[in-house]
Order: C-alpha cells, then structure tokens, then sequence
C-alpha cells in the first residue's frame, strides 16, 4: 500500500512561471511557501516569451499613452480602471525585477559608463511609443531563469517539481461550513502517487489553454488546470472566446511551437505572399503594427484565398549585424532549419498562443472562492478586453501577483491552518490498459477546436464543436472514474473542460470583436459586455 503524504504550507502556488514566482519570493519573507511545477521549474510559457515587456520608460511616453493603446486593442472590452491600474504599477515592478537581476537591454554609448545608459525600448503593433524592455528576443528567459534561482535557494520556498495539481479541496467539497479552499490534490508524477497539500491560501499561476489547438505556440503545459479546476470549485469564468492567435509563428516541418516575436514587425519586417508582395497595407493602415488579431486574420485570409500553407515574415532588407544583434535567438534558431534570415524570408502561420478569459478576480487577484488567487494567463481580469495588446501578458503576471501577495499578506495572522484533509481515495479504481483512448480523444478534441473555433468562427461550427465536445467529456468522465490518473488523463479531463468553456462563451456572443470572429455575426454590438459562466 502505498504511503498517504500530507504537505502543509502557509500558502500552496499552482505554477513556476512569472506570476507564480513573482508571488512566491514576495510571500516567502514571512510565510512559508509551496510551489508546485507540473514540469521542470523552468518549462512554462514564460520561458519561452520572446518580446518584452511593456513599461512606461521614455520621458516622451506616458501612461495615459500605454491606457489609452492597450483599450484600443482590447476593442472596447476593457475594463478600464483595471488597465490604469496595470499601467501605474508597471514602474515598479519593472524595478523590482531590476533588482532581482533581471538583464534587459541597455542603448549603446559613446561616453559614460554602460551602467548609466538608459534602457533600449523597441516598439509592437499597437503601441504607439517604444515601451517594450527585453532582453535581447529572449526576455521570458532571461526573467525566469533569475526568479527560479532565487526561488530555489530561498530558505521558505520548497519547490515541487514534476506535480500535477489534479483538483482544489474546499470546505463546500468536504461539507464544511463556509466557501473556502483548503488545498488541494496533488499528482506527483515521479513516484505516480497522489498526495495532498493544506494551506491557508492558494493561488493559480497555472497559464493559459492554448493546448485545446491543434497549432500552439505555447509549450506542452499548458492545459487550462487552473482554468478547469477552479470552474469545478465554483468559480465564474469570463471571456473565453478571444483566443489570441499569434500572427507568426515558424512553419517548418521540424519546427515545433516555435514563436517569432512580434519585436521582428516592430523593427521593420514585412509579412508578404509567397509571390513577394506585401499584404497588411491592404487590411489596415498601421499594416504589420496593426493589433495580433487583424494581423492574424489576415495571413488566414490570405492563405485560405491562395491556397497557401504559409505566408512569409521578411527582414532581409535591414542590415545583417543589426538583425544578429537584436535577434540572436530566432537568427540562431532559422538557421538550424536552413532559414538565414538576414537574406531569406521566414515562412510562417498563425497559431493558438494566449488564453484572454479565465477565472475572474479582483484587482487583488481573488476569485469567488475565499483563499483562492488567480494570476497571470489564468485569470480574467478585464487588463485585455477582446483582445491582449503586445507584451501586456508577463507585466500582468508582474503586477497582479505583487497585488495578491499584499492582500494575503494582510489575512495571513488571520487565517488558521485547515484541519485534517481526506486522502485520496483510489479503492474504487485500476490500472488502464488503453492508454491509446487518451491519444485519440486528444487528437480528435485538438482537431475540431481548429478546425471549428479557430480565428474565423460560425454558428454551424460552434454547435458542431459543442456536440463533439459533449460526447467527449462522456468518455473522459468515464475513464477518469474507472481507472488511476495519469498526466495525459489529468490534463485531457482540463482541456476538454477549457474546451467547452471556450464554445459556450463563443456561442453566446452574437457579434465580431476583437479576437472572436464569426461569419454569421460580421458586427460589432453597441452594447456589447463581457461574456461570463456561472456555475450550475
């Protein structure tokens, strides 16, 4: 028989990434802390973002100016108090990761000392000033890599890595009184056992959903848990139609969620057909810094129109030393494949790449259940509204888990810890022997999602995708119930959950906004809100 484990924390975060470690090094000075990884400490979507960061930096550019651009590409759905809340602290969370280590990049200078030299700001669609800080084209990693090595030699920080969060325990779940979270199940997959965890406070870090796609530009992670696990405790979900898909990612036969920074177009590349001619000039006037959806809508457009399977991101035309020194991970990368791309254009597709709804919260980062946080992807805020302008994403993850980290700083002397939590109970369950059922059923679901809710949307599609998705959850539901869990398991039963959030939010908004395109809804309602779940 297997041995029951309990951990015990003061505070239990579901996930590595930005959100998750900036809340745990900010929580750990007075509690103690457990953050659990599903992967490596390091394999998350914020190892992986390219771009920057976006901060009001330039003496010429001002946070009226970063509001303002950010409510323009969430298409009228932003909640704005939000976005000015997001915009004023960004400040000082940039300087927090200043003096964590974090490297970004400094312009060149001719006198002076390079530690006196001001930051070099680059430019994405939607901005209208240069406000992006990074490091080189790869600031996630340069943010992670310098969070989680301070995460790991911190004395009240005990990291879990290889856990899969399966779901949260509530005192609503155990009959208790009150609605409180009060832990949770936990998969460690490198002794396949499940074990449990109790804490004062839980917060969801866990990203976002892009999985449910077939073509991703996000790491295989990322699979809505947190999405799908707080639905299943009682919390309202808002916004899930607007799906960002990247305009450009790599599309090469080995290429695997390989993402061109949007950095590229904001320094001058051109999109073009396979024939050389540009095509964004036609679509909008700010052509390739227009907002990722319109940009991402029009490569569909264009491949659908030619039959094409790719378009081509092309910066040949600047000089190589300046394509080298700003883009040395993607020049690296290209060439791998036999792409240099200082000389040749890059061929590229729209993919699944960033989750705009999620769990709703406050400006706190709390969600309906008592003790429970969500920050980061994961969360509904109201900062994107239809649509996440550029490199927005790791600075809500900076801001909203400095937030959460006061407001559960204020209850911790408050709070008790959790009375004894019931183990796990597998009595009922075996061992699966068709492991071939999971693979099919995660095809299948991958498929439909693209192929019925992908960037252009209809009616048809929708009540088609729902129907799929129905008998899916069947089948899942039924396997889940019969047999011991299994990262594939575990993470299938979410994204078909996130799956059909994402239709249901679809199918109720009858109109064309932002990310969320439908044939049958060409317009933009007047009166338009956000779209939000209840629970039954």
């Amino acid at each position: 028989m297997k041995q029951v484990v309990e951990h015990q924390s003061d505070i239990l975060v579901i996930g590595s990434g930005a959100a998750g470690l900036t809340l745990a090094l900010h929580l750990a000075e007075n509690s103690k802390v457990i953050l659990l990884s599903k992967g490596p400490l390091s394999e998350g979507s914020t190892y992986y973002a390219q771009g920057g960061i976006a901060s009001v930096f330039d003496e010429n550019d001002t946070i009226e100016s970063h509001v303002a651009d950010t409510l323009v590409a969430g298409a009228g759905l932003c909640d704005e108090p939000v976005v000015k809340f997001t915009a004023e602290n960004a400040r000082a969370a940039m300087q927090w990761l200043i003096e964590c280590g974090v490297a970004f990049d400094k312009e060149e200078t001719t006198d002076g000392s390079p530690e006196d030299a001001p930051y070099h700001l680059t430019r994405e669609g939607g901005h209208s000033h240069r406000r992006i800080l990074h490091a080189a084209d790869a600031t996630g990693k340069e943010v992670q890599v310098t969070l989680q090595e301070q995460a790991r030699r911190h004395p009240n920080i005990q990291v879990l890595e290889r856990y899969n969060a399966i779901d949260l325990i509530t005192t609503r779940k155990l009959n208790r009184p009150g609605n409180r979270v009060q832990g949770a199940y936990i998969w460690n997959r490198n002794l396949e056992q499940v074990e449990t965890v109790k804490a004062r406070f839980v917060a969801l870090a866990t990203g976002g959903c892009s999985k449910v796609y077939q073509y991703t530009s996000n790491p295989d992670v990322a699979s809505g848990d947190g999405i799908a696990m707080a639905w299943r405790s009682g919390c309202r979900i808002a916004n899930m139609e607007f799906n960002q898909f990247h305009p450009t990612c790599l599309y090469h036969a080995d290429a695997r969620n390989f993402l061109l920074t949007e950095a590229l177009r904001g320094e001058g590349a051109f999109l073009r057909r396979p024939d050389g001619s540009r095509f964004m000039p036609e679509f909008d006037d700010r052509a390739e810094l227009a907002p990722r959806d319109i940009v991402a809508r029009a490569i569909d457009f264009e491949m659908k129109r030619l039959g094409s399977d790719c378009v081509y991101l092309d910066i040949s035309h600047k000089p190589a030393d300046f394509v080298i020194k700003h883009f040395p991970t993607i020049h690296k990368r290209c060439l791998e494949f036999g792409i240099d791309i200082t000389t040749d254009p890059i061929p590229v597709v729209p993919a699944a790449h960033y989750t705009c709804g999620g769990v709703m919260t406050d400006l706190h980062g709390q969600t309906d259940l008592n003790g429970l946080y969500a920050i980061g992807e994961v969360a509904y805020t109201g900062l994107h509204g239809a649509n996440r302008l550029a490199s927005n994403s790791l600075l809500e993850c900076l801001v909203f888990a400095r937030a959460a980290a006061e407001d559960i700083e204020s209850q911790l002397g408050k709070i008790p810890m959790p009375g004894t939590l019931p183990a796990w109970d597998e009595s009922q369950v075996s061992n699966s022997d068709e492991e071939v059922v999971i693979a099919h059923n995660w095809h299948e679901l991958r498929l439909f999602m693209w192929d019925y809710v992908g960037i252009v949307r209809s009616d048809k599609r929708l009540e088609r995708a729902l129907r799929r998705c129905a008998m899916l959850q069947q089948e899942i539901q039924e396997y889940y119930s019969n047999f011991r869990v299994s990262n594939n398991l575990l993470e299938l039963r979410n994204l078909v959950q996130v799956a059909e959030l994402i239709i249901r939010c679809a199918m109720e908004r009858k109109e064309s906004r932002g990310l969320h395109y439908n044939i049958d809804h060409p317009n933009k309602d007047p009166l338009s809100k956000p779209t939000i779940l209840q629970p039954k």
